[in-house]
């Protein structure tokens, strides 16, 4: 089983390191002629065989963003990984349980009124202030979802589903208000939330971003056994000896601290968290000792794919490529909802 997983990895990851390169080259700007290794020998080696132009491109615009394609496109479908082996139900991801909406929306709030909010909190605070609301209500919604949803251990999936409707809801009204209330200037930012993109990517969001996704997966993605114990119920779970409640309560707050990280930094991005383990159980059946890893990787590759579409499409405009996963995620939703009502 070690070996087989060991060869999906490799093979995973050498197509997204294929996957990486092309997007690096497909976009409106033509590079000079240059093999791979020569320009980013030139570029290590500032020997000026590499124009300034290029390298601008490479390395302040599209590898940036390709990396946080590859890092937010990880978190994302880890996050709905995971919390589908804790609910137990394929639907359970963060964007349809309104963790997403819930981490959108503090950071809305932080954009419209971060203003009137940072005289009150230790300076130290205000550069991260975005990141630090949109994780506090990622962590909110989740506890509020898991607390509401479940009893005696038992998740309803139907009150699990309704309770994300109306948390999404509720984000869109107080939404809405924002917007009517926000200046031309946080308009734009708001839109960008809504929408989701990865134009905003730096080096220094990258870096930040890798040190919460690191801190996560050491203590998630080697989950896969335990997630495997806890589909046949908690009670059974405990009695092979798995730590359940600690499980729950690592899963409730590191996925809600990646779900605020990647809001806080590429806006709303939804249905990766869905996408993904779907077409990994439909492969490997619900064994997620193989699915967690391999999602960490898969999830990269969807959405450096959708946002490679999203920048040359219909260029020089970018489509917003939360637009392009919700138009993927939607009929597999669909599918799903069809295939799960004898449960339901």
């Amino acid at each position: 089983m070690q070996n087989k997983l060991s060869i999906y990895l490799l093979f995973s990851l050498l197509l997204l390191a294929l996957l990486a390169v092309v997007s690096l080259y497909t976009g409106v700007y033509v590079f000079e002629k240059h093999t791979i290794a020569e320009t980013i020998s030139g570029i290590f080696n500032n020997d000026g065989t590499v124009s300034d132009s290029d390298r601008f491109v490479i390395m302040d615009l599209r590898l940036p963003r390709i990396v946080m394609g590859i890092l937010i496109g990880s978190a994302l479908s880890v996050s709905g990984t995971c919390l589908q082996g804790m609910f137990r139900n394929p639907l359970a991801t963060p964007d349809l349980l309104g963790i997403t909406a819930g981490a959108s929306l503090f950071a809305a709030i932080t954009i419209v009124l971060g203003a009137y909010i940072k005289p009150y909190i230790p300076e130290v605070f205000h550069f991260s202030l975005l990141s630090i609301m949109a994780f506090i209500g990622a962590l909110i919604t989740m506890m509020l979802v898991y607390r509401i949803s479940t009893i005696d251990g038992k998740t309803n999936i139907v009150v699990m589903l309704l309770t994300g409707v109306a948390i999404t809801a509720l984000g869109f009204a107080v939404m809405g208000l924002l917007i009517y209330l926000s200046k031309e200037e946080e308009l734009r930012d708001l839109t960008f939330w809504n929408l989701g993109s990865l134009g905003g990517a730096t080096w220094t969001k990258n870096g930040i971003l890798a040190v919460v996704i690191i801190v996560c997966y050491s203590f998630l993605i080697n989950k896969g056994k335990a997630l495997n114990a806890m589909m046949l119920g908690e009670k059974d779970a405990e009695h092979l000896g798995i730590p359940v409640e600690r499980i729950k309560k690592q899963i409730v707050i590191l996925t809600a601290l990646m779900i605020g990280c990647c809001v806080a930094f590429a806006g709303t991005i939804s249905f990766v968290g869905l996408i993904v383990p779907y077409i990994l159980r439909l492969i490997f059946r619900s064994n997620y000792h193989i699915i967690l890893p391999l999602s960490a990787v898969w999830g990269s590759l969807l959405l450096l794919t959708a946002d490679t579409i999203s920048r040359t499409i219909a260029p020089p405009s970018e489509i917003p490529i939360g637009i392009l996963t919700a138009f993927m995620g939607a009929p597999i939703f669909i599918i799903i909802l069809i295939r799960s009502r004898k449960t339901m």
